[in-house]
This record gives structure tokens, sequence and C-alpha cells, in this order.
């Protein structure tokens, strides 16, 4: 089975009823699809290194009868707005980068041996992964690793997610 999902955007805020109990807001945050707990989680941007990851985290998924949950942070750059007299507002302009990998991955043919899924996350990569991961309940996260002069200044993201994850993380080079 293949195919890809594009949820809402992380930072849209969903309303919960005051009336309802908490087991209830639990599982209308964590409404995840049940075929895919306890899979993969794969961090996958169309670079080299996350190519490499992708290639582990399905042999990965496939070895243990898993899903494969394939997550692209997308870049959302604020823009300004100006209207008149108004002060400024900051939109949030969309990475169109997801539909493009979606459908790459789709037309995959490594893809075809393993259930899978995509999910397109805004936000600071670490964070991202790592909510993705426990929302699934993932039993492993896997990144590439990152390679340059930013890497080294700033700290790499497979770096920090070793770091700060509840869960394994498999740094692929």
């Amino acid at each position: 089975m293949a195919g890809h999902e594009i949820p809402e955007p992380a930072d849209r805020k969903r309303v919960v009823d005051p009336t309802t109990t908490s087991e209830a807001a639990d599982e209308a945050r964590h409404s995840c699809d049940p075929a895919f707990q306890h899979g993969v989680v794969v961090g996958f941007d169309g670079s080299t290194s996350s190519e490499r990851a992708l290639a582990y985290a399905i042999g990965m998924a496939c070895r243990t009868g898993s899903g494969l949950i394939i997550v692209h942070v997308a870049n959302r750059l604020p823009t300004t707005v100006w209207a008149g007299c108004e002060p400024p507002v900051f939109v949030d302009v969309p990475d169109h980068r997801t539909e493009v990998l979606g459908l790459e991955l789709s037309c995959a043919d490594h893809l075809s041996e393993v259930s899978w899924i995509l999910v397109e996350r805004g936000g600071d990569i670490c964070h991202e992964l790592e909510e993705v991961g426990h929302e699934y309940e993932a039993d492993a996260i896997v990144v590439g690793s990152t390679h340059g002069v930013v890497g080294r200044m700033f700290g790499s993201v497979a770096g920090r997610l070793a770091r700060r994850a509840q869960r394994p993380v498999v740094v692929i080079p």
C-alpha cells in the first residue's frame, strides 16, 4: 500500500469542548492512523543524506513489519503584510516542496513493499520529528547526518535530536 497524507498545519489550533473528558481530548489530539502506530519515523527533505536515511528506514520498517511515517518539515517563511495604517501582519508562506516530494515518493518503486504516509509539519525540525514520533508512538526516528558549516556552527539536527528525543534515534551518515 502506498500513498501520502498532508495533514493540517501544525500551528492550527484545535478547539476542545470544555465539557469533554481529558481522555476524549487526548484521543482528539492523537487522531493518527492506527496502522502506523509503533512505526518508523524518518525525516525527509529530498537531500542525499535524507535519501540514505529513507532507504535505511524502509529496510527497518520491512524487517519489523511496521509502517513508515515520512516527515517533511516545511520551511514556513514569515512574510510581512502591510495594510495601510494597520500594523504589519506576519503570514506563513507554505512550502510547496512537500507536494513535490509526495509525488516523487508515490512514484518510487522502493516504497512499494512497505505501508507509508507523508506528514508535513512546520517549525523546528527536531521538535516536529519528536512530536510525530510521540503521536505515532514510534519505535525509532531515522535521520540523515548534516554536513557543512551550518551544522558545525549551530549543531546538527541529528545531534540535537539524539540529545533530546524520548525514543531511539538512528543517524545515517
